[in-house]
């Protein structure tokens, strides 16, 4: 029995060592940026109906009356119904302080994602003839966003790598194999505006129109690669 404990302790001993070694190993730490810039292919936009009035009963129809024409008139433009939300739907009593007087408020919102991003002026236009009164803004999206995604991250670490072997050369010494790779919390997946231009367009008689611009996603990484001693 006291053989056995001696070898065990012998073993536990070495790895004890070896793991000391290992945190002792020489290193260089070094972050990485991966940038990746794409176009826009798809539009989601926010929209909203409201009205207000005397009666609830009455604001809620007319709300009513102009989801439903919204929604035909998407349709009939071959929007495809997963691609028409609602989020909301509100019903709220309103108080004027000036002539202290309550009026009833209703309100519904519904995204709108379109798929090919031509078509927004003309879906729009028809959008406001079909009774719509608001929009809560527009965000432009990728169909691609996971390919592009691998891209900024491989982007992220050849950066890294780059660095590590630009800090090691003046030195004289070289990297070896990374022993630690991180990536960073507060990286911009979802794309983020480059350019939210407008300008005129001779489609629609000069009019202001939205584009797209440009759109980003950044990934940043913090990688370890081994310092090899000549």
């Amino acid at each position: 029995m006291k053989k056995v404990i001696l070898v065990l302790a012998l073993i536990a001993g070495g790895m004890g060592m070896q793991a000391q070694n290992d945190s002792k190993t020489p290193g260089i730490y070094v972050a990485g940026e991966g940038i990746v810039k794409i176009t826009p292919d798809k539009v989601t936009i926010n929209s909203r109906i409201e009205h207000e009035g005397q009666s609830a009963a009455s604001v809620k129809s007319q709300n009513d009356e102009v989801v439903n024409k919204v929604i035909k008139f998407l349709k009939s433009e071959d929007v495809a119904e997963k691609n028409i939300n609602t989020n909301y739907v509100n019903l709220n009593k309103r108080y004027n302080y000036n002539d202290k007087t309550y009026t009833y408020v209703a309100s519904q919102t519904i995204a709108i994602t379109l798929e090919d991003i031509s078509r927004y002026e003309a879906i729009m236009k028809g959008l406001l003839e079909n009774g719509l009164n608001g929009i809560n803004g527009i965000e432009f999206e990728s169909s691609d966003i996971e390919k592009h995604k691998a891209e900024a991250r491989k982007r992220a670490v050849l950066n890294a790598k780059e660095k590590a072997e630009a800090l090691v050369a003046p030195l004289g010494q070289t990297i070896g194999k990374a022993f630690m790779i991180s990536e960073g919390s507060n990286n911009s997946y979802q794309p983020v505006y480059r350019a939210m231009e407008m300008k005129a367009s001779s489609d629609t008689g000069g009019q202001q129109t939205i584009a797209p611009g440009e759109m980003e996603i950044n990934v940043k990484v913090q990688v370890a690669f081994q310092l090899l001693m000549e």
